[in-house]
Parts: C-alpha cells; structure tokens; sequence
C-alpha cells in the first residue's frame, strides 16, 4: 500500500512539502517520492519505533497539574520532517542576527542614557508599566554590552508563505536540547533518507553555547568555570537543564551549590572545597536570583549573586533584567528599534499587530475581536489570551473588559493561517499547523541553530503547539542546495 499524496488536503493552507494535490514542493519531491514508497504501514512502524526510542532515552518534559503537582510525560514527536531550503533559511538567519542585534542595543539603553525615549520614538508608558524592567541593573554594564546570550524567537509562515516573527523569548528561553534530540531520533528512524538529504547539522549547538557563554568570562582561560543553574527537579524544563549541562561538560548546580564571599567572587561548593566560578548559564528567573537584590523570600537564589555580577566578577547569562525586551508590547515596536539603532528595514516582518494603547488600535481590536488574537504581554505557553476566531461571545465580552481596564498590557493580531506539514495521525498522513523556535547566540559572535525547534498543534484545526497543551513536534531540516536539485 501506498501513500496517494492526491488524497492529501492542502488547498486552505501554505503546506512545507506539498504545494498542491500530488505534487511537492521544488526543494522536497524527492521526498514525497521516498515516504510514498515506504507505505503508510512502513511509516507508522517507525512512528512506534521512534515512541520507543524517547521513552528509552528518557526524553520528557513536565507539567504542572491542575492539583499543583507535576506531571512527567514523554515528549510528544512526530517522525514526518519540516524542510526548510538553505537558500531561504540564509535570509531567516540573517533577519534573526539583525533583530537581536538590535533588541540587546536597546536593552542597554534602557538600562543607560534611555536615548529612545528621549527622541520619542519609544513610549515611557510602557517601560514604566514593565513587569520585567528591573532598577537594580540601571548602570550595570555586562561584558560585551551583551544582555540577552540566548534568544529563542519564535516564527511562522502565513497563508502566502509570508514568514513572520511572532515572538521573541529573551528571559529564559527553552526547547533547544528537544531539537538536539528530535535530530538523534529523526536519524535512527529513517537513516536512508538522512544520508540522501544529508541536512545540516545542529549537534554542534552544545559547544557553540559553551563557547558563547566562555567569551564572557571575567578571568582569561582556556576553560573558565562554567555552570547551569537549575531552579530543581520539578523545573518543567529540567530536563533540559542536566541534558545542557551534561553536553557542554559543565556542573549542574542549584542556588544552594554556590555563595558569594567577601570579595564578591562566586564560589561552588564541591567535595575537594570551594571553586571559583565564572560564567553562569541561569535557567531561573530574575525575580528568584538573589534574595538581597529581589525577593528576600527565594531559596532558589543566592545571596549577593547580583553584586558579583555588578562587579565584573561573574558572568550572567541571559543577564538579569534582559526580559524587559520580552514583552508582547514591546514586540509590537521591534520595527522601529531596528531602524534607530541600525538604521536598517526589519529582514523578517512582525506579524501586523495592533498595540492596545493606541487609541485607533484599541477601538478597532474591540469592535473585530471575533477576527484577532488578543494576547497579554508577558504571558507565555499559549495561556491568558483570547482566540476570537474560537472564541464565544461570552469570552469575548470578558475578554474585552480586561482589555479596557488596561490597554497597554493588551496587542491584538490577526489570526494567520500557519502553515501546515504532514503528520501521521493514526494510519494517514494529514496537515497540522506548525511554528519554528530557532535559537540566537550572542557573544564575541552572532550563531543560529541551523533549524530549530519546531512545534507542531497535534489537535485538528489547533493552532496552539505548545507541549503543555497537546502540542508536539518535528525534527527541521535545512537542505543544502546540492540535496534540492534531487
């Protein structure tokens, strides 16, 4: 039996591999050729055996139940790739260095001279309504005048193939480690296609970020002392905390493993005594770092960390306060930091948005709510915003309200058409909608992960990816030019 990519629903949305009834895309026919072959039974076969192959790996992630406990459970993963030509991912990769580019330059300012507020083109309604600005870091200038190391921006393709960038993750973003592993069992699964296509690699991330997090050491070396900082165990991405750490080479450490002494050094306790620590990968947010600095009732911190950092004697990773750029809101005006700080257009567009606070905006996204997805700014994981298209008027009418008591913590969008790829659900191959996280490092040097993660809305007609929500995901190949002429 064979896969009649025919019968396949493509016409209602932009699908990566295949542009029309029977036929692929240039760069993946090949491709459609080869899993035709295979034969549904063949690729549900090796679906089970790739479930297999998680579960032995112990690759999960956690959720927080609605009794407040938490939840292990095996990530979720389809077998079917998402390919992305290298010749189109070149102008993405060169579009994300812009923006983070930009966005750390603006990071500084805010933390500095403020110049973009004093020339107007910057709101200081919206720094001053900033959950995440922090005071603490007014002044502090962090090695290389870099805040945020590690960015995770997440992007889509619209119904016109149109990619967009929807968000931006600069606090503590997450999912790199699932991408490595979705690459690991996306070559045990189909190693014939792997060495015809030959994808460019990501395993080479895990030195990448070590050497990233190395050129912000405050003492010269050739090895400097760098640790992951977890919150713990009932982190939901813990996993990806020991599994970073474990590929890097460096300890995994809990604010209880380190103290700042009289020198304002960081030191680790280990059982041969004391180490001197220099770089810090923290996977804990600002608010919990340091109870001299934040909140004194954190335990997961450690006391004095921020005046260690403020003295140049370690580093911070992403810096503390960076997040003050990872507001929806400030999204919304990304196209204008770019063109103040580099003079330059945006080489990826926002999605169009409208900002709430903008009286024009506002009235528009309450009179279209039924059209727009409404979402506040510094919620995440898909949770605390409005879907209208899904929406009941009930909802809306609620949501509206929440809307008029405070307009700027609110940005509407239109509700785009995310672009598809195919799926095994059951014993056939349909459409589900896709998004793509690939991650920015910043250091001495710009590198994007060649791909990334990207996520896929296993529900029918689901727009939301999110692994907490039933979302699940897909390895992502990035085909040299050599592999798009087969």
């Amino acid at each position: 039996m064979r896969i009649d990519w025919n019968d396949y629903p493509c016409d209602d949305f932009y699908d990566e591999l295949v542009a029309a009834p029977g036929k692929g895309r240039e760069a993946v026919e090949g491709l459609l050729a080869d899993l035709e072959e295979l034969g549904p039974d063949e690729l549900v076969a090796r679906q089970e055996a790739a479930d297999v192959a998680i579960k032995e790996m112990g690759i999960t992630f956690t959720v927080y139940s609605e009794e407040g406990g938490t939840i292990d459970r095996t990530w979720p993963f389809d077998i079917i790739p998402r390919i992305i030509p290298q010749s189109e991912w070149e102008r993405v990769e060169a579009g994300l260095k812009q923006r983070v580019q930009a966005l750390n330059l603006f990071i500084d300012d805010l933390y500095h001279d403020q110049r973009i507020i004093k020339d107007g083109l910057f709101p200081a309604e919206v720094l001053a309504k900033s959950v995440n600005f922090r005071p603490q870091c007014v002044g502090i200038d962090p090695p290389l005048q870099t805040w945020a190391h590690i960015c995770g921006s997440d992007l889509v393709r619209d119904g016109d193939g149109t990619i967009y960038v929807l968000e931006d993750n600069l606090r503590v973003p997450s999912g790199v480690s699932y991408m490595l592993e979705n690459r690991l069992v996306t070559k045990r699964v189909f190693p014939e296609l792997f060495e015809h296509y030959a994808p460019l690699p990501v395993d080479d991330y895990p030195s990448q970020l070590f050497d990233t997090l190395a050129a912000l050491s405050p003492r010269p070396a050739d090895y400097p002392e760098v640790v992951v900082m977890t919150p713990g165990i009932y982190n939901s991405a813990y996993f990806e905390h020991a599994y970073l750490a474990q590929q890097m080479g460096c300890e995994l450490v809990e604010g209880r493993d380190l103290f700042v002494d009289d020198h304002d050094c960081v030191y680790m306790r280990t059982v041969d005594g004391a180490a001197r620590v220099d770089v810090i990968y923290r996977r804990i947010d600002d608010l919990f770092l340091d109870p001299e600095a934040f909140l004194p009732e954190s335990a997961l911190g450690v006391p004095g960390l921020l005046r260690a950092w403020k003295a140049g004697n370690v580093a911070l990773a992403n810096a503390p306060g960076a997040g003050v750029a990872d507001d929806k809101v400030v999204y919304a005006f990304v196209p204008e930091i770019i063109k103040y700080y580099l003079d330059a257009d945006p080489i990826i567009p926002n999605v169009p948005t409208y900002r709430c606070m903008e009286p024009d905006a506002l009235a528009y996204t309450l009179a279209h709510m039924e059209e727009l997805v409404v979402k506040p700014a510094n919620e995440s994981g898909g949770y605390g915003m409005l879907v209208g298209p899904a929406s009941t008027k009930s909802e809306r009418e609620k949501f509206a309200e929440l809307v008029k008591k405070d307009p700027r913590n609110y940005i509407a969008q239109p509700a785009l058409k995310l672009s598809t790829v195919p799926t095994i659900i059951g014993h056939k191959l349909e459409p589900r909608h896709v998004d793509l996280r690939p991650f920015i490092l910043s250091a001495d040097r710009q590198q994007v992960t060649m791909g990334g993660l990207t996520r896929v809305a296993l529900r029918k007609g689901s727009l939301v990816v999110n692994s907490s929500q039933g979302g699940g995901s897909k390895d992502t190949w990035i085909l040299p030019e050599q592999s798009e002429a087969n």
